[in-house]
């Protein structure tokens, strides 16, 4: 095993420190490649924050109690706040290393919530950068040499660490919110294609992979209807343009745009519209 470690005034004893914003208390790495496993057991957790980085193999971690197994993969930090319960294990068998830094401070709440990092986060994937492993590496030696200023330093590699978190967290939410666009893009076109055929919604949502709570939910964020509901809205705005432009009766409109009940299609042309389709069409023709 290989670990190496500082300590903030050589101190291991963990502190809770208001007196400036953000104040790096210790940080450290371990390596495990023989010695079988190395547990963390804390069931009153610690009087700082915690975030350990899990840059190669696997970590186990017990969220809430000790029965919950979690197992976190390389390229994720975990966040620990304080007095929460902490027990956590690493395996040589896994050839884990992680890194790992406390800090405390009066305002660490908000200038995590500034980078992204909101209370109920636990886990987070950043990616497996060298760069991280230089600034705990960096973090470490200021720690160990103590010179001019290095408690200064240590503020900025942290928050050093924190911008670069959230650029991968800034850089997740954009993918995602491209791939949502373009799947709600997709289904709307799709809709606005087939509006005057029989739509399953359940199936357009299977045929994409998608939940049908899911689906409808991110649809009706995208357009402010759900599925249906704009399906039905392309149907009565298409049957309201036939007839105020074409002598098909009502009956034929109501086919042409997916409803072969005549009577249903009327129900549901004045729900939307206020009016009958005969009777838009009248006042259409007196206008």
């Amino acid at each position: 095993m290989y670990l190496n470690s500082g300590y903030l005034h050589n101190s291991l004893i963990d502190f809770k420190d208001k007196s400036r914003p953000l104040i790096v208390g210790s940080c450290g790495t371990y390596r495990l490649h023989t010695h079988p496993k190395l547990p963390t057991y804390r069931p009153r957790g610690r009087l700082d924050f915690q975030i350990i980085y899990v840059s190669a193999g696997v970590a186990h971690f017990h969220f809430g109690n000790a029965e919950n197994d979690t197992v976190v993969t390389a390229g994720n930090m975990v966040i620990y706040r304080p007095k929460e319960f902490q027990k956590y294990e690493y395996y040589a068998v896994d050839q884990t290393e992680v890194y790992w830094v406390h800090f405390t401070g009066g305002n660490v709440k908000n200038i995590l919530r500034s980078y992204g990092i909101t209370d109920d986060m636990r886990v987070v994937y950043a990616g497996t950068s060298l760069e991280y492993v230089r600034i705990f590496k960096k973090m470490i030696s200021e720690l160990q040499h103590c010179r001019v200023d290095y408690e200064e330093m240590l503020a900025m590699l942290l928050r050093h660490l924190l911008i670069l978190l959230h650029r991968q967290l800034s850089k997740q939410r954009i993918l995602k919110n491209e791939y949502l666009d373009s799947e709600m893009d997709l289904a709307a076109q799709y809709f606005n294609d087939n509006y005057n055929s029989d739509i399953s919604i359940q199936n357009y949502a299977a045929s994409r992979g998608m939940s049908v709570s899911w689906f409808i939910r991110n649809f009706k964020a995208y357009t402010g209807s759900a599925p249906m509901q704009y399906i039905v809205s392309v149907r009565i705005t298409n049957a309201q343009m036939l007839l105020e432009t074409t002598k098909y009766t009502v009956t034929e409109i109501g086919r042409i745009v997916g409803y072969d009940n005549p009577l249903y299609f009327s129900r549901i042309f004045h729900r939307q519209k206020g009016f009958s389709p005969s009777a838009y069409r009248k006042m259409v023709e007196k206008s």
